[in-house]
């Protein structure tokens, strides 16, 4: 927890430290004790929407819930995240097509199957309000393949057998492809994040299991299989689409990618993510928008995105604003851009506010 959320939430504004904490601790949960709830949190973060991270195959039944209820005024929509259906080498891959088929009603024995149950629980997500899916890349897979090939490997896939890395990558592009039509079909968000290396340190992963705070920066070349899996993309119909970076290496090549593929339709509709994980912080944000800025439009940028998990990160979206005005008021004073306090204004707007909801809409 920073202090900006002790002092949001809590009203402790004295340093931490390890004499101050045991006497925040207590009067944090105090606080808590006396009836400050989650919901109050997000009330007073002034939160419009969420959008939590589930897998096709969840059943979203609290997600039902909160809509049956009708009694909390932000919008709680599931957001479509099918990082298992695509992880074809995983020891698990088999059980979890198994369990997707479950959600699904449909029996999971080829790609033909595979389809109609992915196909199945987007449709249920769109139903319960669904806006955008989420990919996690560790590197940019394309490899195009006949569309036997890629059922050749499902199958061993589901035998047990052993999945080479360009059969994944076959795999993938196929089924990424797939995806992506049906997101443009529902007019959906695809968000695909790219750069994590992950479960570095093995001995830690098997203690703890996986997500447990051992990944970091990968480095590897992503300009020509980015451009490639995008145009294949464009030829069946591009969806709305964010491109997040976690080496800020790849800045200007995301930066430069999005023009490529400009809808003159639709402004914004190719996004440069925010600064993400291992660069949510000032640096790396005065990095990525300047960057945008330098490439793009940054009047168009769809802001700022938290993958926190945690409901006392919202003041990280005040950070960033700060940190937006900190940008553009330098340049106003440095004469870089025009002193134009109301247009300047209006962009903050809509990068904090107005250009994801457009983006989102339906």
């Amino acid at each position: 927890m920073t202090h900006l959320e002790l002092q949001r939430y809590f009203n402790i504004y004295e340093p931490l430290n390890e004499h101050t904490a045991p006497g925040i601790w207590e009067k944090a949960n105090r606080i808590l004790r006396d009836g400050l709830t989650t919901r109050q949190m997000i009330l007073m973060s002034n939160v419009k929407t969420i959008c939590s991270t589930d897998d096709p195959a969840d059943d979203l039944r609290y997600h039902q819930k909160l809509r049956d209820a009708g009694d909390f005024p932000v919008k709680v929509l599931p957001s479509f995240r099918p990082d298992q259906a695509l992880d074809v080498r995983n020891p698990g891959f088999a059980a979890y097509l198994q369990r997707l088929g479950q959600a699904a009603g449909v029996v999971v024995k080829d790609l033909v199957t595979l389809k109609d149950a992915l196909a199945s629980r987007l449709a249920f997500f769109d139903d319960m309000g669904c806006r955008v899916s989420d990919h996690a890349f560790a590197y940019v897979p394309y490899a195009e393949a006949d569309e036997s090939v890629v059922a050749g490997i499902l199958n061993r896939a589901l035998a047990g057998g052993t999945i080479s890395r360009g059969e994944e990558e076959q795999y993938k592009t196929h089924l990424l492809q797939y995806l992506a039509a049906l997101y443009t079909k529902y007019g959906m968000v695809m968000q695909l994040h790219i750069g994590p290396m992950r479960r570095v340190n093995a001995d830690m992963t098997r203690k703890l299991g996986p997500d447990t705070g051992f990944d970091s920066i990968n480095d590897l070349c992503i300009a020509e299989p980015l451009g490639q899996f995008l145009n294949s993309l464009n030829e069946q119909g591009m969806p709305k689409t964010i491109l997040y970076c976690l080496n800020p290496k790849d800045n200007y090549v995301l930066g430069t990618m999005l023009g490529n593929f400009a809808d003159g339709g639709m402004a914004g509709k190719m996004q440069f993510g925010s600064a993400w994980w291992f660069n949510d912080h000032i640096d790396g944000m005065v990095q990525q928008m300047t960057a945008l800025a330098n490439l793009g439009m940054l009047s168009q940028f769809a802001g700022m995105l938290t993958d926190s998990r945690s409901f006392t990160s919202y003041p990280r979206f005040e950070y960033f604003r700060r940190i937006l005005c900190n940008i553009l008021g330098t340049w106003m004073e440095e004469g870089e851009i025009a002193p134009d306090m109301e247009r300047v204004g209006h962009i903050v707007q809509d990068i904090c506010c107005h250009n994801i909801e457009r983006l989102i809409a339906r």
